[in-house]
């Protein structure tokens, strides 16, 4: 399969957890994929899951928009087209932190990676997907059970994880005319390196540290995969993909 005859997608945060479950997972199915993250080494060990397979890592800091334009650019050069867009990157910022302690800078960090940089790769996306042919495209934005439900001492995390979803219903409704499709997958508890704590304890909304499930990564890059290749005539517009017995539901 040539870049030309595979589906393109944008990965960022590539370089580990999710990002790279799902980079690999596409890989993997014959899509052609650029791998954005901060470290050009990790983007190539993904790469490297994947042999054989279609790829193009890009450093890329999503917070700074001219290298975010830089990695539109790039993967339109190298594979033609943006089919997809998953909005990966983010960060939990410093943990167990009480709202009165947060440094301003802690809190402006999340923001600018989590919240500025999905609009920004999101608004690169819609540019070239708008302006292709044929056009149209999918974003899949990554939100997360925090979406829904605060975790304690998480104000920055919570704040920009409630803040995408309104970006993917505005996106969402923006994108109608263009056959650019926007959905979120919203996370809960997937084995990463972000969530190595969940199995050792993490702090409850009673104040009780209790360990709690995961579950594989994979599983959560079949999801995206499954939203990925529907046709743009139709569109998971949310779906919560989350470890079965971790406190969710009645949680708090």
């Amino acid at each position: 399969m040539t870049d030309r005859q595979s589906k393109i997608a944008v990965v960022t945060g590539a370089g580990s957890g999710i990002g790279r479950a799902v980079a690999v997972e596409l890989l993997r199915a014959g899509w052609s994929v650029a791998l954005a993250g901060r470290r050009t080494e990790t983007l190539e060990e993904t790469a490297a899951l994947a042999p054989g397979a279609s790829s193009l890592a890009v450093r890329t800091d999503v917070s700074r928009p001219e290298d975010v334009e830089a990695l539109f650019a790039a993967a339109v050069k190298r594979f033609g087209r943006i089919d997809l867009l998953f909005n990966n990157a983010g960060t939990s910022g410093p943990g167990g932190v009480p709202v009165e302690d947060l440094p301003y800078d802690a809190w402006r960090h999340v923001v600018d990676t989590n919240l500025n940089g999905a609009f920004l790769c999101a608004q690169a996306a819609y540019r070239r997907m708008k302006g292709q042919a044929p056009q149209g495209g999918r974003i899949i934005n990554n939100g997360s059970i925090s979406a829904h439900t605060p975790r304690p001492h998480s104000v920055a995390y919570t704040a920009t994880k409630h803040a995408l979803t309104g970006l993917t219903k505005s996106l969402s409704l923006d994108g109608r005319p263009y056959r650019i499709a926007v959905g979120q997958i919203d996370i809960g508890n997937a084995a990463t390196d972000m969530t190595a704590r969940m199995q050792t304890g993490v702090l409850q909304a009673n104040g009780e540290t209790v360990a709690e499930p995961v579950m594989d990564a994979a599983d959560v890059a079949r999801t995206v995969r499954h939203m990925a290749e529907l046709p743009l005539e139709a569109n998971v517009q949310f779906v919560t993909v989350l470890a079965t017995a971790m406190p969710y539901v009645g949680r708090g």
